[in-house]
C-alpha cells in the first residue's frame, strides 16, 4: 500500500542534556574480516537488530551515548567503523559509496542477520541509501538522519563551509574545534557552553589521508535521485532546520520521491540534533520503527 508523504513540524524546547549510560570504552570490540579487510564492530542491547552507519569522517564511538543507550533496551544495536576509519582498516582499492554499502553487506553477512532496521548519518545515509537499493532484501525499515540524496540533484553546503568540512591540514585538535561550529548552531553553542555533557568522549583516531579518500567517494557518488521511486519499504527522513552541511532541503527532495515517507524536521537543530536533541531524537526513531506501514 502506498502511503503519502506526511512532514511533521516538531518545535522543541532545551531540556538539557541527560547523563551517559553507555560506558563505549567499556563495550567489547570485535572484528569480522571482509573483502581482504578488517572491520570493527561492537553491539549493545538485545533485540531485532538496528545498525546504525556513520557518516563522513566518524567513527562508531561519536554516536549519542543516550541514544545507543534507549535504543539497545529494545534492539540489538550494531556499530562499526566504516572502511579504513578507526578500528577498521583499508586496502588500496579506490573508495566509493557503492563499496562503503557492501561492506555493510559484508558485515552484517559475517553476523548472520539477515534482515535488519538501518540508520544512517550524513554520508552515512549515502551508504544507507545505497545498501538499501542494492541488497533490499536486507533492509526492514530505513531512518535517514541528515540525509541527501547525492549528484547534482541534492542541495551541497556553502563553498566556503564544505572547505572547512574537508580540510584535513591542521591537527586533530583544530579540527575538532572548527567541527563543534559547523554541527552546532551558534545560539544553541552559547546557551550550552559546556559539550561535555552533551557530546560523547571521542577516542578513534583515523588519518588524514583516510578522510581524503572518503571526501572523494562522497564527492563523486552519482546519487540515487532516480531510483528512490524504487524503494518500497518505510523510510524516515529526520533533519535539523538549522544544518548547515545537510541542507534541510535535501530531506524535503528525498520525501517528494520516496512512496512510504515520513519526514520530521526538528527546529532549531542542527547537523548534531542527536545531540542537542537526544530525548526527541529517540522517540521519533523509536515511533517509526514501532508502528505500521500506515502513518498515524
Amino acid at each position: 500500500m502506498r502511503v503519502s508523504t506526511v512532514v511533521i513540524f516538531i518545535s522543541l524546547i532545551l531540556a538539557g542534556c541527560a547523563l551517559r549510560i553507555v560506558d563505549m570504552e567499556k563495550l567489547k570490540l570485535q572484528t569480522v574480516k571482509i573483502d581482504g579487510i578488517t572491520i570493527g564492530y561492537k553491539t549493545i542491547g538485545k533485540g531485532y537488530p538496528l545498525v546504525l552507519i556513520m557518516g563522513y569522517s566518524g567513527t562508531m564511538d561519536m554516536w549519542d551515548l543516550r541514544a545507543l543507550t534507549k535504543f539497545a533496551k529494545r534492539y540489538q544495536v550494531i556499530i562499526f567503523d566504516n572502511r579504513g576509519m578507526g578500528n577498521s582498516t583499508a586496502t588500496k582499492k579506490e573508495f566509493n559509496i557503492s563499496l562503503f554499502a557492501d561492506d555493510t553487506a559484508g558485515l552484517l553477512n559475517a553476523l548472520k542477520i539477515k534482515k535488519a532496521n538501518v540508520l544512517g548519518f550524513s554520508m552515512g545515509t549515502n551508504i544507507a541509501l545505497e545498501f538499501t537499493l542494492r541488497y533490499p532484501e536486507m533492509v526492514n525499515k530505513l531512518i535517514l538522519y541528515a540525509g541527501d540524496c547525492g549528484g547534482k540533484e541534492s542541495l551541497q553546503p556553502d563553498e566556503q563551509i564544505m572547505k572547512q568540512l574537508i580540510d584535513t591540514s591542521d591537527t586533530p585538535k583544530d579540527r575538532d574545534k572548527r567541527m563543534i561550529k559547523l554541527i552546532f548552531p551558534g545560539k544553541w553553542l552559547k546557551d550550552n557552553p559546556d559539550l561535555r555533557k552533551c557530546i560523547p568522549k571521542v577516542t578513534e583516531r583515523s588519518r588524514p589521508e583516510i578522510i581524503d579518500r572518503q571526501t572523494k567517494a562522497m564527492i563523486t557518488w552519482e546519487g540515487c535521485y532516480n531510483r528512490l521511486k524504487d524503494l518500497t519499504l518505510p523510510v524516515l527522513l529526520i533533519t535539523g532546520t538549522e544544518d548547515i552541511l545537510t541542507p534541510p532541503e535535501n530531506s524535503l527532495i528525498l520525501a517528494n520521491r520516496i512512496p512510504l515517507a515520513w519526514l520530521v524536521q526538528i527546529k532549531g537543530a542542527g547537523h548534531g540534533l542527536m545531540y542537542q536533541y537526544p530525548e526527541e531524537f529517540v522517540k521519533t526513531v523509536l515511533l517509526f520503527l514501532q508502528s505500521s506501514t500506515e502513518i498515524p
